[in-house]
């Protein structure tokens, strides 16, 4: 792979871990239920932190997948620590994916009566999939890594 072609992927990974940032900081103070409280209230709400926490995996699943464009910039796709960083990435998508559904079993069984919670539990079930999809590749692209480093 051509070294502007590494480099190019590295600076979506970065864009997108800002987008993330942006809106995960963002975010809680558009929400509806937020208008009327002050900025204490809002970032101490506990599903707020929960997101928050949450996000860990995200973020650590970017800085790998950067850190894997930067091994395959330096012609060492096919090595161990390629295999590494995937076998990360997958554990990463396979945390994520089980505290999404946490946060949308919660909100299931807890939400007030008065509020429809089917975008939120829409917004779980899509990033639930996209992540079991990302965590599949990883496993799938690490095995191959794997036959090929030890043949």
């Amino acid at each position: 792979m051509k070294r502007s072609s590494t480099i190019f992927l590295q600076v979506v990974i970065v864009l997108i871990g800002i987008l993330a940032l942006v809106i995960i900081i963002r975010f809680p103070l558009t929400e509806g239920r937020a208008a009327n409280l002050d900025l204490f209230s809002i970032y101490s709400d506990p599903f707020i932190l929960y997101a928050y926490a949450a996000s860990i995996p995200f973020f650590i699943a970017l800085y790998k997948a950067f850190k894997l464009f930067g091994y395959v910039g330096q012609n060492k796709a096919f090595s161990l620590n390629s295999a590494r960083t995937l076998r990360s990435i997958k554990y990463c998508a396979i945390v994520l994916s089980i505290l999404i559904v946490m946060a949308g079993l919660y909100i299931r069984i807890f939400h007030n009566k008065d509020d429809d919670p089917a975008g939120f539990l829409a917004m779980c079930i899509v990033t639930t999939f996209v992540s079991i999809i990302v965590a599949t590749a990883a496993a799938v692209f690490e095995k191959k890594i794997k036959e090929r480093t030890t043949i």
